[in-house]
């Protein structure tokens, strides 16, 4: 079978560009109103592409002021695009640090049905100071704790999600018989961190469950990834950081004992397109002068632990000595190596870190013509650094648009991106296998 490219729409604020909210082409409607995602989810869907994703913050950002970075509960808003889309695959993230797993697992089979089969999570351990302050004031818990009890969240939400048989539910009205309760099974989960007897009190997924996704890119995420995923999301710097980190974690996967095609890898790219690169260049110009400096001075101190950066100039290139090592920092450790990488190798400059991370929080960003941007996805996905992207538009709906109406016949006419979706769940649109069930292994 041909190797498909693979197109999720990322759909952030009005655009991925932090001071995307304040541009005249952006919408105008508001972040919390709903009929706004709900028109990307449509157009998303008439262009083919595989999901939309959302993500999701656990605390009001200090640079509230600034940055117009409130949206709405992710799962929430899944249901309402379940309803006005048909085919589009639909991602939320969802902390395994602050939710129960009966509760995520009750919630995302709920969408699984109401979607038809086209439901997905986006597996995170929470690391921000302001989260844990959230739930429960709590001390924040450190890096390792987190995946510690991310692995054993998995094994629950799992568990309860196979805790149905396929045939279990009959709902014969003549019979009197609605559910067969031999096929129902409790989990029994007794653990270090969850006490879960079950079973779900829903039946079995439409995909037998949800697709779940990972975008933790540092060692400890890779391999937790490289257990659970189906797909991971991931932020490089380039194609030569994208092609080491996607031959490291199939090989990770490999090692796991699982197939390397069976779990997709798709790195964040956000192009900024227009008829010549110099246009294209300009409008990307254009928007950085939006940006504020101090709203990501704050960014970049909450991904280092709220590290105090006050005092480092904004001009002078930065040595790796001024900012906090990545494996000290107990917060988004993969953004902390990320900045650590631009000052090691480019001797980049505290402004200039502010303006990358500004554009797309350090996924890879672009500025060239439809052909330019076509060129660098095939070659990408030809050379091995990606299965595909997940599309981060730097403003919203208008490069959206221009990516559909321009980028994606490109990829069709090279034979690279389909023309029709050939299945009706997102398992299918992804070319996974099934899950299996454990009724079916028993009775094998």
């Amino acid at each position: 079978m041909k190797r498909r490219l693979h197109l999720n729409l990322f759909i952030n604020s009005r655009g991925h560009h932090e001071a995307s909210w304040r541009h005249p082409e952006a919408s105008p409607l508001a972040l919390t109103d709903i009929r706004y995602y709900q028109d990307l989810a449509q157009r998303a869907e008439a262009a083919l592409f595989d999901s939309v994703f959302l993500a999701d913050v656990l605390a009001l950002g200090d640079d509230v002021a600034q940055v117009g970075r409130t949206w709405l509960e992710p799962i929430t808003v899944l249901a309402a695009l379940a309803v006005a889309t048909n085919r589009i695959g639909l991602v939320a993230t969802v902390s395994s640090t602050y939710t129960e797993p009966f509760n995520l697992a009750r919630q995302f089979a709920s969408i699984d049905h109401i979607s038809n089969g086209r439901a997905a999570w986006n597996i995170v351990t929470s690391s921000l100071a302001s989260s844990a302050r959230n739930f429960g004031g709590e001390p924040q818990l450190g890096h390792a704790d987190r995946y510690a009890r991310g692995e054993e969240f998995m094994r629950v939400v799992n568990a309860l999600w196979d805790s149905w048989a396929e045939d279990a539910l009959i709902d014969d009205r003549a019979s009197g018989i609605y559910a067969k309760a031999d096929r129902i099974r409790p989990i029994n989960h007794r653990g270090d961190f969850y006490q879960v007897e079950g079973p779900l009190n829903i039946p079995r997924c439409p995909q037998g469950r949800p697709v779940l996704v990972q975008a933790g890119s540092s060692d400890t995420g890779r391999r937790f990834a490289a257990r659970h995923a189906d797909a991971v999301f991931t932020a490089c710097l380039g194609k030569e950081k994208a092609q080491e980190f996607y031959a490291d974690l199939k090989a990770l996967v490999a090692a796991e004992g699982r197939r390397p095609e069976d779990v997709l890898i798709l790195p964040g790219l956000s192009p900024m397109i227009a008829a010549t690169e110099t246009e294209a260049r300009r409008l990307a110009g254009e928007i950085d002068d939006l940006a504020d400096v101090e709203a990501g001075r704050k960014r970049l101190a909450d991904w280092f632990g709220g590290q105090d950066l006050s005092h480092l100039p904004l001009d002078r290139p930065l040595r790796p000595g001024d900012l906090p090592h990545p494996n000290t920092v107990q917060a988004a450790r993969s953004r902390a190596e990320l900045a650590h990488n631009l000052v090691r190798e480019n001797n980049a400059t505290l402004r200039q870190l502010i303006g990358y991370f500004a554009a797309a929080r350090g996924h890879y960003v672009t500025a060239g013509t439809p052909e330019q941007i076509a060129d660098l996805i095939e070659d990408w996905f030809a050379d091995g650094a990606a299965d595909g992207f997940n599309l981060m538009p730097p403003l919203l709906p208008s490069m959206l648009d221009v990516f559909s109406a321009e980028v994606i016949p490109l990829l069709q006419r090279r034979g690279l991106f389909r023309t029709e979706y050939e299945g009706t769940t997102l398992r299918e649109q992804y070319g996974l296998a099934w899950p299996k069930s454990v009724f079916a292994e028993a009775a094998c």
